[in-house]
């Protein structure tokens, strides 16, 4: 599953989650001015974001989804 979840009462919106993700899958939203999380999916569960996070509001687990492949 990788980030288990922001918590946005600890987020300040700094973008120091956006800038270390290699996988691109945190983005800051405008209008709350919070990260968020946008492609779970892509979530290699690197612990990069929670690392970084001056405020410790990013809980990463180290469980990755198990995809069930599709025949087509």
């Amino acid at each position: 599953m990788g980030i288990r979840r922001i918590d946005h009462d600890l987020c300040t919106g700094c973008g120091e989650c956006v800038d270390s993700c290699p996988m691109d899958v945190i983005r800051l939203d405008e209008s709350i001015e919070k990260a968020v999380i946008k492609y779970l999916r892509d979530c290699q569960s690197c612990f990069a974001c929670e690392i970084d996070c001056p405020n410790d509001a990013i809980f990463v687990t180290p469980d990755r989804e198990r995809r069930i492949p599709l025949p087509w």
